[in-house]
């Protein structure tokens, strides 16, 4: 067990002495990307499962992680049903914005999926790929995305960093997989809880969150080659945003609020796409 003290202030003091081998490891780069990286080049194992802080695994989730990949060769990345156990209770309005928290249960069968390898335009985003929470890949799946990272910047701002709820660097890593080759699924016997405190469920934080999580999905399609909204003049966006507002009567109540800004993130990701086009 490894644990990644991302540049922690003060640094991580925990105590490890109920498990032999278990670890510190401290990455001064700031950000979820850099911990993740930091992750390969410390570990030794075949198979890698990304715990997060607020995760609790099933007592079984790791033998049954490592004998779903042992199974089957063809498996790059898993992952299974993540449950929330909230510190209170969500707001009534919650349930209508389909903004997960990094939770997901997709039911009791297997999924799979697999890209096709010899067109990008037929390629899209599988709903059975698995989430960055209890996230389990084989080593030489991951190397792949670890050569990816270590030679594009912009992929290390995909992920969390500081107050940044950027959410994008899992996405970005099972899509190098599936171009790969890899296949990817989701297995209902793996399960975890996702501890969910009071503020994640403030109407401030979810506004913040559905924006960011829409802005960074854009950027990372692009950087896959998928474009599926088309870029816009950055000097629209604000004229855009505008009309959104409107349209979504933000002023109304929280839960249309965070709806505005969720077309937000997704108006500034399309601006920053035309951006980035050579003139």
């Amino acid at each position: 067990m490894i644990i990644i003290d991302n540049a922690s202030t003060p640094p991580l003091n925990v105590d490890l002495s109920w498990c032999s081998s278990a670890r510190i490891v401290r990455e001064d780069r700031l950000g979820l990307v850099h911990a993740r990286l930091r992750s390969f080049a410390e570990s030794c194992g075949e198979i890698l499962v990304f715990v997060d802080d607020d995760n609790v695994l099933d007592p079984e989730y790791l033998q049954r992680a490592h004998t779903a990949l042992t199974c089957d060769d063809t498996l790059g990345a898993i992952g299974g049903r993540v449950i929330p156990r909230y510190e209170a209770e969500p707001p009534s309005w919650f349930a209508t914005l389909g903004l997960d928290l990094a939770c997901r249960d997709l039911g009791n069968l297997p999924l799979y999926a697999k890209w096709d390898r010899s067109s990008v335009e037929r390629r899209d985003y599988p709903v059975c790929a698995p989430i960055g929470a209890g996230l389990v890949i084989r080593r030489s799946a991951y190397a792949d995305y670890v050569v990816a990272a270590r030679s594009d910047e912009a992929r290390t701002t995909l992920g969390r960093k500081g107050s940044s709820l950027a959410s994008g660097e899992d996405n970005d890593m099972v899509m190098i997989l599936l171009a790969a080759g890899w296949r990817v699924a989701y297995l209902p016997e793996l399960r975890l809880e996702h501890l969910i405190p009071a503020r994640r469920l403030t109407s401030s934080y979810l506004a913040e969150y559905a924006y960011s999580t829409n802005l960074t999905w854009v950027q990372v399609l692009d950087l896959h080659g998928l474009r599926p909204w088309g870029a816009i003049d950055p000097w629209t966006a604000p004229l855009r945003k505008a009309k959104a507002y409107a349209t979504f009567r933000a002023w109304r109540d929280d839960a249309n609020f965070i709806r505005w800004r969720a077309a937000c993130g997704l108006l500034d990701g399309r601006a920053r796409l035309e951006q980035s086009r050579p003139r």
